[in-house]
C-alpha cells in the first residue's frame, strides 16, 4: 500500500542533513512539495537536489527555529510559493551530553530554545495555515531520552520530555480543528548526533547499537523517515497524541 501524501505541502525543519533530509526525499517520492528549512544552507542545497531528482519541488529557507520572526516568514513564504501548508515536521534539534554540574545556564537556554521553544513556535504559527486547509498533521521529533533517564542527559532529556508532553497537550487542543499531533522517539540514528555520541561515550556506533537495542544496530535515517511520512499520510487519520518509538526495541525489552 502506498501512503497518500501526494500534493501535500510539508514544512521540515532541520532538513539540511540526517533525518530531515531523508524525510524530505521520501515525501518527495510520494509527490509532496517540500519546504526545507535549516541554518545550514549548503546542506539544504543537497536536500533540494534530492527532492528534485525524486520528481518534486523544494523551497529552501534559512531558518532559526528559536526565532518567532523566522517562523512567521517561513510559513508565509511556504504559502506564497505552494499555496498553503498541510504538514509540519518539527525535526530541528541539538544534542548535548554533560553532567548537570558542568552544564551552564547559557547552554541550557540555548538547547531549550532550539529543542522546545522551536517546537512551540512552529505549532503556534502553523495552526492557522492548517486550519485553512481543513486540518493537517504536526509531527514532533522527540527521543527515547524523552521516555527514560540516562546519566549526562538532564538537559537533553528534559527538552525531549517537554516535546513529548507538549505533543499530547496540542493533540487535545487541536483535535476539534482536525489537526493531528504525534511525537517520534528515535534511539541513536546514523547522523552527526551519533558521531558526537561516539566521541563522548567512547563507544562506536556498532557498540551503541549492540548495547541499546535487541535488533543490534542503531537506526538508519530511513527507519525514522518512514514513520514521519506515515504520520503525515491520510492513512494515519485516526492517530493523534501518540508516541512512536523507533528504537529497535531498546526501551521495551530488558537486557541481561
Amino acid at each position: 500500500m502506498s501512503l497518500t501524501v501526494s500534493g501535500k505541502v510539508v514544512v521540515i525543519t532541520g532538513a539540511g542533513a540526517g533525518i530531515g533530509r531523508a524525510t524530505a526525499e521520501l515525501f518527495a517520492k510520494g509527490g509532496a512539495k517540500i519546504v526545507a528549512t535549516d541554518i545550514n544552507m549548503d546542506g539544504l542545497k543537497t536536500t533540494a537536489d534530492l527532492v528534485t531528482k525524486a520528481g518534486s519541488e523544494a523551497l529552501t529557507l534559512k531558518h532559526d527555529v528559536a526565532s518567532e520572526d523566522d517562523w512567521i516568514s517561513v510559513l508565509a513564504k511556504a504559502k506564497e510559493t505552494f499555496g498553503g501548508v498541510d504538514v509540519l515536521v518539527n525535526n530541528a534539534g541539538i544534542y548535548i551530553i554533560a553532567p548537570v554540574t558542568e552544564t551552564s545556564l547559557e547552554t541550557w537556554n540555548k538547547l531549550m530554545a532550539i529543542n522546545v521553544t522551536g517546537v512551540f513556535l512552529g505549532a503556534k504559527h502553523v495552526i492557522p495555515y492548517l486550519v485553512e486547509r481543513g486540518g493537517g498533521s504536526i509531527i514532533n521529533m522527540s527521543s527515547v531520552a524523552g521516555l527514560q533517564g540516562a546519566a549526562g542527559h538532564a538537559l537533553y532529556g528534559a527538552s525531549k520530555g517537554a516535546v513529548r508532553i507538549m505533543t499530547k497537550d496540542l493533540a487535545a487542543e487541536l483535535a476539534p480543528q482536525n489537526i493531528r499531533v504525534n511525537s517520534i522517539h528515535p534511539t541513536y540514528v546514523k547522523t552527526a548526533m551519533a558521531e558526537y555520541a561516539e566521541k563522548t561515550t567512547g563507544m562506536s556506533q556498532g557498540e551503541l547499537g549492540q548495547r541499546l537495542t535487541p535488533i543490534g544496530r542503531i537506526a538508519e535515517t530511513s527507519d525514522v523517515a518512514n514513520v514521519v511520512v506515515f504520520l503525515a499520510a491520510d492513512e494515519s487519520a485516526y492517530l493523534t497524541g501518540s508516541e512512536f518509538v523507533v528504537d529497535g526495541g531498546g526501551t521495551s525489552v530488558l537486557s541481561f
